[in-house]
């Protein structure tokens, strides 16, 4: 269980211990969620994060025994644009690696990044997700303040769109190189898919992971400035369906 909860406006805030803690209780309550939404409709939607704030949170969800992935429908929040699906950047591999592979949903789908045509990719995307409500979209928290790749330059709270190709800011390609998937800055794409804003925030039930000493600074300010653009998740703070998961040192600075 959590060490305690606070709440931040609208936004709940669970601090935990340490990491493989927030892992735990985030799980635990996704499934948990999750086969409640089951047992209501029959089936359930989840909108599917990547990187390394995800991957003990993942591992503890699809250990999860009770949770009848066979009525789950799984979207993912955004991918580069121009590799392709084995590349080790990839966020479909790291999905299929980690979800896709071991618990056999009712269906993935996946944003192609390697396309022939990325503006009908877009609108493909688009309808699918606009012809399945997401009941769970789980996040990360990336040191500029985006969320999928909703960069501060680029971010729009009332986005008409629900999925576009953006720009990547410097740090964000910096911060996939150093992940290890990319040899050198310029091998890092320029450019990426992303849901919109407004397409993220219309999920029923919404939890943000951000676990780590590097995660503290982009947490005091997602908690403390004002709700902006140029932090796009500081607007987590007025939606009342979205929980943040913090352990104690990414919770360090607030």
């Amino acid at each position: 269980m959590p060490s305690h909860t606070i709440s931040v406006h609208s936004l709940s805030v669970q601090l935990s211990d340490n990491s493989a803690q927030l892992a735990k209780t985030a799980a635990a309550q996704a499934a948990t969620y999750l086969q409640e939404v089951i047992s209501r409709q029959g089936k359930a939607a989840v909108l599917l994060a990547t990187g390394n704030s995800q991957i003990e949170f993942l591992q503890a969800l699809i250990s999860w025994g009770e949770l009848d992935w066979s009525q789950i429908t799984c979207f993912h929040l955004d991918e580069f644009l121009g590799i392709d699906g084995e590349h080790p950047g990839s966020f479909r591999r790291y999905l299929w690696e980690r979800v896709a592979s071991r618990v056999q949903p009712r269906a993935f789908h996946y944003i192609c990044g390697d396309t022939l045509q990325p503006l009908d990719e877009c609108d493909r995307y688009s309808q699918l997700l606009q012809a399945q409500p997401i009941d769970l979209a789980l996040l990360g928290l990336g040191s500029n303040g985006h969320i999928a790749f909703n960069e501060p330059s680029v971010a729009d709270f009332h986005d008409p769109k629900t999925v576009k190709i953006v720009k990547l800011e410097t740090s964000t390609r910096l911060a996939q190189m150093n992940g290890n998937h990319f040899p050198h800055l310029e091998a890092v794409p320029l450019y990426a898919f992303t849901l919109t804003i407004p397409a993220i925030t219309a999920a029923k039930k919404i939890f943000c992971l951000a676990p780590g000493k590097n995660k503290a600074e982009p947490v005091r300010a997602m908690l403390t400035s004002e709700v902006r653009t140029s932090f796009p998740a500081s607007l987590l703070r007025t939606l009342p369906q979205t929980t943040l998961f913090l352990d104690k040192d990414a919770a360090s600075l607030i």
